[in-house]
């Protein structure tokens, strides 16, 4: 089993971080130097995916356009003989291929899914949520990939998430047959703490068969008409066809203000040219509260 292709689909509105995101995708918010959605290709690309498969809609066309080169942008670096940071902007136009495919309405996950059933054909293929990012010696999708290889059966990633957290999230009931590895049982969309079955949650990092979009094509659309992905992988752990990760690393929520804040504190943090001062005017302002 050879993992090429990742779909990273972000055609939603983003509605959480309005007012922010009126005009520019959540995605494209900057986390430290860089864009959200572009630590979200590099983990797919330090991970072996080639082919990064946006699903995206008409509004949101500056998402691809960061992954082509700039040649005005390129020339004025290079005129003002700023070579460092020209390698870099050239660098992410070098990543990887990007495919675009135009969801025209926004039906949920699960229709997201769906969209690139084309693009995907006949391959097995990894999805990324485009506002999710993970962080580890090895890249969170690679630890769905290594399994999904092994194991040979499509494999979802999951954290464990505190209690007042587990209304937010997809839900798995599984056995745990080896450490951190699970035969998912069943599915809980966002159930109440005393109706979950654990508090192991999906995460946003899957890699999958195409045997999904048969039971994404028979999920009936719920609420607002949308198709969820969780009902078609809750049909697939019904028939002993999904594993699941204890994905390790940190991950940040782009979506959530204190994990979009936390995260950019954690990626100045790295910069030695920027600590001591970050540092410095943290505790300055933790004095003074």
């Amino acid at each position: 089993m050879e993992i090429k292709k990742v779909v990273i689909p972000v055609a939603g509105w983003g509605t959480r971080s309005l007012p922010a995101t009126k005009n520019i995708p959540k995605e494209m918010l900057p986390i430290y130097k860089k864009p959200v959605v572009q630590y979200v290709v590099e983990e797919a690309m330090l991970s072996g995916c080639t082919d990064v498969i946006f699903i995206n809609n008409q509004n949101k066309k500056i998402i691809e356009d960061h992954f082509d080169y700039n040649f005005s942008l390129e020339e004025v670096l290079q005129r003002a003989g700023k070579t460092e940071i020209l390698k870099e902007v050239r660098a992410v136009a070098e990543m990887v291929n990007i495919i675009s495919v135009r969801q025209k309405l926004q039906l949920g996950l699960g229709h997201a899914v769906l969209c690139a059933k084309e693009v995907v054909k006949n391959d097995p293929f990894a999805i990324m949520v485009g506002d999710d990012m993970m962080f580890s010696p090895e890249p969170g999708i690679k630890q769905l990939i290594e399994v999904a290889k092994s194991e040979r059966l499509p494999v979802i990633g999951v954290m464990e998430v505190p209690p007042e957290k587990v209304s937010r999230y997809g839900i798995i009931k599984g056995d745990e047959f080896s450490p951190g590895l699970f035969k998912v049982r069943d599915m809980v969309e966002k159930p109440k703490l005393k109706d979950a079955p654990s508090r192991m949650a999906v995460v946003g990092r899957y890699v999958l068969t195409p045997e999904i979009f048969e039971h994404l094509e028979a999920v009936k659309p719920g609420h607002g008409g949308e198709i969820q992905l969780t009902d078609a992988l809750q049909a697939m752990a019904h028939k002993g066809r999904l594993l699941a990760v204890r994905m390790r690393g940190t991950r940040f929520d782009a979506g959530d203000w204190c994990d979009y804040l936390t995260a950019n504190i954690y990626f100045a943090l790295q910069d030695e040219s920027l600590r001591d001062d970050l540092i410095h005017r943290l505790k300055d302002l933790l004095t003074c509260r």
